[in-house]
């Protein structure tokens, strides 16, 4: 690629962490007391370290050492001076405090919240979007279950895997997460689910694992408004029925009134009920629960649907960064992992929405990986990946010179 129109004078990869300040991150650092007894390898350069495992996807320790070895005249451009040795990573991920890559993560997340969610062409435009959260969980399984706890047994040895579970919340305007923690696998849900946590006239669209009566009465006393599908086994009392129909005569909507009793709670909702059709799928029966009684019954099932966007995230973390493979076996190192895992997820929906051209997550990450130690200009490149592609299909047509002997 050496006419490439797209030349630059840093590879990618230091064009794509531009946004992290090294004094900074490595103040943050200090605070979690990360630097202590420290000579070379500083937060910082543990930190972009591991974001290169993460994004180029590497399963192990000594696949990072060997290819940061064969890279290593391309790593002084982007702020590493030495190659780090397995042992010291390994050290690193067990003594530097999770903590410190918590802080990194929220900060780059305050610093771009404007820029997230103004890419409108992921995030829609109706007025709720603006106020609507999504929390939910996924959970992430190891091979060990002396560190957390997990969760159901292997139906044939009866043996089962620890897990960590991620609970996450995202704002539906941004698509990455807000708020994250961490818990074992068999902790519930319905921990993130802390009304203080919500301003008032937010939405909150969940799963029916967070179930709460008692938080769903404060949720009504803060004025926050909340949507999650029903569970089957719910025991109410019916105040108010009533069904639409639509032209031939079926039900399009039922729309319930209800008062749930537990203890000392009276919780009074609005169950509505609608018919799911999918393509290719028999069409089903779908209850969803909210204690709003303002909003058009269509509006309350476009915000369930909108819950599915946590699960997309959820779904392209675990296909485009390493989760199944660990770099350290302490729940300190696990931890790390996770949050870089967080942080380059951040910077590429960065790089997503600063584009012209439409990339797929999954189209761009895999390009990034593959030019990250490129001197290319990252946003040109991006923008006209086909602009080299033709240059080399032009080489190759000409007519190759002639050999003449001596």
């Amino acid at each position: 690629m050496g006419k490439s129109t797209h030349f630059f004078g840093q590879p990618v990869y230091g064009q794509l962490i531009k946004s992290l300040d090294r004094d900074k991150i490595v103040e943050m650092s200090r605070q979690n007391g990360g630097e202590k007894y420290v000579k070379s390898f500083d937060g910082y350069t543990h930190l972009l370290t591991m974001l290169y495992a993460v994004i180029m996807r590497f399963d192990s320790l000594r696949e990072i050492e060997a290819s940061m070895t064969a890279e290593v005249r391309k790593l002084h451009h982007v702020g590493i001076e030495k190659v780090p040795k397995r042992s010291t990573l390994s050290d690193a991920n067990a003594r530097r405090s999770e903590k410190f890559f918590e802080e990194v993560y929220c900060d780059l997340y305050e610093q771009n919240r404007d820029r997230l969610s103004s890419d409108s062409r992921r995030n829609g435009c109706e007025e709720w979007i603006k106020r609507l959260r999504i929390i939910d969980s996924t959970t992430i399984s190891l091979f060990s279950n002396a560190i957390f706890k997990g969760v159901g047994r292997h139906p044939k040895t009866g043996k089962k895997k620890g897990g960590i579970k991620v609970h996450s919340v995202i704002h539906a305007n941004e698509g990455v997460p807000c708020d994250v923690r961490f818990t074992s696998a068999a902790t519930n849900d319905s921990i993130m689910l802390a009304p203080s946590y919500y301003q008032y006239n937010e939405i909150v669209a969940m799963d029916r694992a967070y179930i709460n009566y008692e938080k769903f009465e404060e949720l009504t006393e803060r004025n926050v408004v909340y949507v999650t599908k029903m569970k089957k086994n719910l025991s109410y009392e019916v105040l108010v029925d009533c069904m639409d129909m639509n032209a031939d005569g079926k039900m399009e909507y039922r729309e319930q009134v209800v008062v749930f009793r537990k203890g000392e709670v009276n919780h009074i909702a609005r169950i509505i009920t609608y018919v799911d059709t999918k393509k290719g799928k028999q069409p089903k029966l779908i209850s969803l629960l909210t204690n709003d009684f303002d909003m058009s019954l269509d509006t309350i099932v476009d915000i369930y649907r909108k819950r599915w966007h946590i699960e997309s995230l959820f779904k392209q973390i675990k296909q485009n960064f390493p989760l199944r493979y660990f770099y350290g076996e302490s729940a300190n190192a696990i931890k790390i992992q996770i949050w870089v895992t967080l942080i380059a997820n951040l910077l590429l929906s960065l790089l997503q929405s600063s584009l012209v051209r439409n990339w797929s997550f999954s189209g761009l990450a895999t390009m990034v990986r593959i030019v990250l130690m490129y001197y290319l200009n990252l946003e040109n490149f991006f923008n006209q990946p086909d602009a080299d592609l033709k240059i080399l299909l032009a080489q190759a047509s000409e007519t190759p010179p002639e050999v003449t002997e001596n």
